[in-house]
């Protein structure tokens, strides 16, 4: 495969991923609350749905796995996003929680075979990009605030059921954008089998169980504790839940220099320590302000962590890149079924809050002390192999600099275009923005003026309905603008990466 095919490979799986994973995180969080509230069903009914999905998703994502390995894994994935699709068009137009099961076995099939081959496709090109994974997190996480936002925003005007049709459709487009990927078939030659790829990477299967129970315990602490706690709505909820999705979409990448520099093993264990200072730190927060940082820092460590992981079970995998993701997968299922149980169950007692939050913590731990065991005992190097250079690019450096002495100016002014470039661009969108709100503020409808100037108001009118349809236009704008802001300045503050 050559390298333009590889890069476009590599785009597709990307934006796949970030269509099919917005809608799947913002159903995990709405559809407790819809069948609740609105097709009345009891807590009993709304364990069962969750609990159907995840046993179908578990018992079939090994299945999933041997497929990836011998069919093509573009088809395998689409079909998972068609099945994806078709469970949100299901839940969209149910009647009554009866119909809704037939959608969770659709969703739980579906994300079976999505995510295992499309991790599997990514798996492919880990020898010549040693960062294919944390280019993957980065564009689940971008898929998955910019889905939040979207839904977050339009839930009062098109109700659940309209968010759900939304859902359809992102999961259609990943399923398109598959189909169109060019075809490659996969060949099986001495490939390990099921049994035995599990039982040599049983160790790290472990620790990726863990890691997902952890995070997966401490995601449902907190927001059981929003809501319940500190009695937030669902709008003000999703903003404390959306800044730490905004990490998991920038910073993997510079992440992955990190692991470059200092080994996957002390990055792995640095994060488990980091996150178990979160997870205590979280029994201690005053506020939804200050629950927002903890999330935002214990973001950052799992943006460490797991895109490590993956790449670890994919390079221990050989051949066998289609299995290998479907136990990976089912370990990660596992683990965060049994963290969010246990993380209910605890919560519900007497101080459960600070208990749950120090029990994570202490997960945390212990596994940051048996890491470099799990990953040794695997087989895979330590430090991430960077694929060679080309001769042409070995040429770069010394080609710079003739060129910088032969002429001069020419070089300055092209390393600043690239500099510039995305400064540029949200200095456009900054002045569009200006000018579109003064002359919105001179009709009365400028909604930064009136956010900031109009008096007081409720959290419904900054998350839910801010009355007239150009204020709410302007509130999804507001959002939107800042969240370009934080993006580009992000990226321009951690452009020099450590390697």
């Amino acid at each position: 495969m050559d390298e333009v095919a590889r890069k476009r490979r590599s785009e597709e799986s990307l934006l796949a991923a970030a269509l099919a994973k917005g809608p799947a995180e913002v159903l995990d969080f709405l559809l407790p609350l819809w069948v609740g509230s609105q097709l009345g069903a009891s807590a009993a009914a709304v364990g069962a749905l969750t609990a159907l999905e995840t046993l179908v998703s578990f018992v079939v994502r090994p299945i999933a796995g041997s497929l990836a390995d011998r069919y093509d894994r573009s088809r395998i994935a689409a079909v998972g996003a068609v099945l994806y699709g078709l469970s949100f068009v299901i839940y969209a137009v149910t009647p009554g929680i009866e119909v809704a099961y037939v959608a969770a076995v659709l969703g739980g099939a579906g994300g079976a075979l999505f995510w295992v081959a499309l991790r599997a496709r990514v798996g492919e090109g880990l020898a010549k990009d040693d960062g294919a994974f944390s280019k993957l997190f980065a564009a689940e996480g971008g898929g998955t605030w910019i889905a939040f936002v979207v839904a977050m925003t339009a839930i009062n005007w098109i109700d659940y059921r309209g968010v759900f049709w939304l859902g359809a459709a992102a999961c259609v487009a990943a399923a398109v954008v598959l189909l169109n990927a060019k075809s490659v078939q996969v060949r099986e030659v001495d490939s390990p089998r099921l049994l035995q790829l599990s039982k040599r990477m049983r160790p790290m299967l472990a620790l990726v169980a863990l890691t997902a129970m952890a995070e997966a315990g401490v995601a449902l602490l907190l927001l059981m504790h929003l809501q319940r706690g500190h009695q937030l709505k669902l709008g003000e909820i999703a903003a404390v839940f959306i800044p730490g999705f905004i990490v998991y979409s920038f910073l993997p990448d510079y992440l992955h220099g990190f692991v470059r520099k200092v080994g996957r093993t002390r990055v792995l264990g640095l994060a488990m320590v980091a996150s178990a200072i979160f997870a205590a730190g979280l029994s201690f927060a005053p506020s939804p302000w200050a629950l927002a940082v903890m999330w935002i820092l214990s973001a950052a460590a799992f943006a460490a962590a797991i895109p490590v992981e993956q790449a670890v079970v994919a390079e221990a995998a050989g051949l066998s890149l289609g299995r290998a993701m479907g136990i990976y997968e089912s370990a990660t299922l596992l683990g965060a079924t049994i963290g969010t149980f246990l993380a209910g169950q605890l919560y519900g007692s007497d101080s459960g809050w600070r208990i749950a939050c120090f029990g994570a913590a202490a997960l945390l731990l212990f596994g940051s002390l048996v890491v470099r065991g799990a990953v040794r005992r695997v087989g895979v190097a330590e430090f991430p192999v960077e694929p060679a250079k080309t001769p042409s690019q070995k040429e770069k450096p010394a080609s710079k600099e003739v060129v910088e002495v032969s002429q001069d100016a020419e070089p300055v002014k092209t390393g600043a275009n690239k500099r510039a470039k995305p400064l540029r661009n949200w200095a456009t969108h900054a002045v569009v923005f200006v000018l579109a709100q003064a002359a919105l503020a001179m009709a009365g409808y400028s909604w930064p003026v009136e956010a900031l100037f109009g008096g007081a108001h409720d959290a419904g009118w900054y998350w839910n309905s801010s009355g007239h349809w150009l204020l709410n236009t302007g509130r999804i704008w507001t959002f939107v603008f800042v969240i370009d802001t934080a993006w580009t300045l992000g990226r321009e503050v951690l452009k020099k990466r450590p390697y």
